[in-house]
């Protein structure tokens, strides 16, 4: 990634992204740029542990970013979250496969706790749309299904199978009976609400928590890919870009949107550190006018 940095001087600049769950932070020494996440709940431990850094400057966005710029007490840019995040994906794109073109215009999707769907053109984020589907519908629904919270949630489903739990179209309808393929869903999770119409349930064993996982995973997925798919056509958008902190090291929630994506006939694009790309984003916003031409950093997650 090729971003503009002043080099040498030994200053900090910090670019942070408040979330409703995690705080993403960008931050900058001497043309390097790293890059971690802590949750958001605790703002004054976030206060802390930005001023132990002692930035020069910071850049604030996300919904509990404007509430910290007097408590951080030193110079800070308060800049919109969507504008934010269309400065710092284009950033991330350059380490992107199967980015879109450049100028072309893209659909960007915010998928944190819920999900955000920005239209950005020339580095300018318009939203124009979303849904309350997101991260904490995954972490919700997939608590009350099988027990686990994010992580072990995430690992779990990769080893389950949706269909074992969601109806499909051919549940439903015999071959040539409809135009449509077998294999889509017609009912999330309306196996699992058949078994239970039948009478009491037996506890779940690993494997039936697997496939639950996986059915969330599955609704989340398909209804944002699905959502995304008719902006697109509103908008006359070909690439679908995703991003955001619920997509990072979740396999399964990757494959559907991607399937989903590519099934409504769109290219899906997934952003290397994709949800950093807000606190990317007020990082830079919060350097223009200081960036020396030419000069460049690297980027490391820790």
């Amino acid at each position: 990634m090729t971003v503009q940095a002043r080099a040498g001087t030994g200053e900090v600049s910090v670019g942070l992204d408040v979330g409703a769950t995690l705080a993403k932070i960008a931050l900058r020494r001497d043309g390097e740029t790293r890059l971690e996440a802590l949750p958001s709940e605790d703002p004054a431990a976030l206060v802390a542990h930005v001023t132990a850094l002692s930035p020069t400057r910071v850049g604030l966005t996300g919904g509990g970013g404007a509430g910290l710029a007097e408590p951080l007490g030193c110079e800070a840019h308060l800049t919109s979250e969507f504008e934010a995040w269309g400065v710092g994906a284009v950033e991330l794109l350059a380490d992107a496969e199967s980015a879109p073109p450049e100028g072309e215009h893209f659909l960007l999707v915010s998928l944190g706790t819920g999900t955000s769907i920005l239209r950005v053109e020339d580095g300018k984020a318009i939203r124009v749309g979303g849904t309350a589907l997101g991260g904490g519908a995954i972490v919700g629904l997939g608590a009350a299904l099988t027990g686990l919270d994010y992580e072990p949630l995430c690992e779990l489903a990769a080893r389950g199978d949706a269909a074992a739990v969601d109806l499909r179209v051919s549940d439903i309808y015999g071959p040539d009976q409809i135009p449509l393929a077998g294999d889509l869903t017609a009912a999330n999770f309306g196996k699992l609400a058949r078994d239970f119409t039948r009478g009491p349930v037996a506890p779940p064993d690993e494997g039936e928590r697997a496939n639950r996982a996986a059915g969330v995973m599955r609704l989340v997925g398909e209804n944002v890919a699905l959502i995304c798919a008719g902006l697109a056509a509103a908008t006359g958008s070909k690439h679908v870009v995703y991003g955001g902190s619920t997509i990072a090291g979740n396999r399964q929630l990757s494959d559907v949107l991607d399937e989903v994506t590519t099934l409504c006939g769109l290219q899906a694009c997934f952003l290397p550190r994709g949800g950093f790309a807000g606190a990317v984003g007020a990082l830079e916003i919060a350097l223009r006018g200081d960036a020396a031409p030419g000069e460049g950093s690297s980027l490391a997650t820790s």
